[in-house]
């Protein structure tokens, strides 16, 4: 493990793997170097790239200096590309594309862009999140009810009762619990999943946009939305993927793009 230290001072832990250009991995919510798909991920991409993966602030070994504002996730990331040498290919998943984006949007020195499946609700949609969704999540964290925090998450973004019940069961659930105060976070980054419209329109750098032909429909068209919004950008649907993409299958796409 190595550390960057980021404008405001909060430690940021990182490990860096493989050669060649240097490519950043942006997790989404609950996820770390610790848990999540970004380990299994980057051996495959470090066979090409110099590959960064990061935990995001409040996660595992990094710091979580308050007040807590996205503007400081966009900060610790630029401090990661300082790190890798003024420059950086990036990737970002699910919360982690909508932190990719804001990046990219304030002007970081991102040379290209990948995301994958930014959970974005399209504006009009009958579904999706409660207005307070924030307050509810930020009740529960301020009160110390971790559990009913993740629990509360995973029912907002679609997890069925059952399999929020099977995860308490697991030894996933004590690592989920951990970071159950950074979900705050997540949903302040996606702005309380509101289409970026300004933000996406003004990235200036070569973007990929994928989402799998099996998730939720909901994330189908915001995909297309944005694809559409980004002034340089292609959309790519991987067969047969879910929010949860599999390793192998995204994989070989970025490394298509990225070279």
């Amino acid at each position: 493990m190595a550390t960057v230290i980021s404008k405001d001072g909060t430690q940021i832990a990182y490990e860096k793997l493989g050669g060649g250009l240097p490519l950043i991995l942006v997790d989404g919510a609950l996820c770390s170097r610790d848990f999540g798909p970004m380990p299994k991920l980057s051996k495959l991409l470090a066979e090409h790239f110099t590959v960064f993966m990061y935990d995001r602030r409040g996660r595992n070994e990094s710091g979580d200096t308050k007040p807590y504002a996205p503007e400081r996730e966009v900060e610790d990331l630029e401090a990661l590309i300082n790190e890798a040498g003024g420059s950086a290919y990036v990737y970002g998943i699910s919360s982690g594309a909508g932190l990719s984006i804001r990046a990219a949007a304030k002007g970081l020195n991102i040379t290209k862009l990948a995301l994958y499946e930014p959970p974005f609700e399209v504006p009009d949609e009958k579904a999706g999140a409660p207005k307070d969704v924030l307050q509810q999540l930020q009740t529960r964290v301020d009160e110390g009810r971790r559990g009913d925090t993740v629990k509360y998450f995973m029912k907002i973004v679609g997890v069925p009762s059952f399999g929020i019940f099977m995860m308490t069961l697991l030894p996933i659930w004590k690592k989920l619990k951990a970071v159950a105060h950074t979900l705050p976070y997540d949903i302040q980054i996606m702005d309380s999943f509101r289409m970026p419209g300004d933000k996406a329109k003004s990235i200036k750098v070569p973007t990929l946009i994928s989402a799998g032909t099996k998730t939720s429909e909901s994330i189908k068209r915001s995909a297309k939305m944005l694809s559409e919004v980004i002034p340089d950008c292609q959309l790519k649907m991987l067969d047969g993927q879910t929010h949860n993409v599999s390793e192998k299958a995204i994989a070989p796409v970025l490394i298509e793009f990225f070279k």
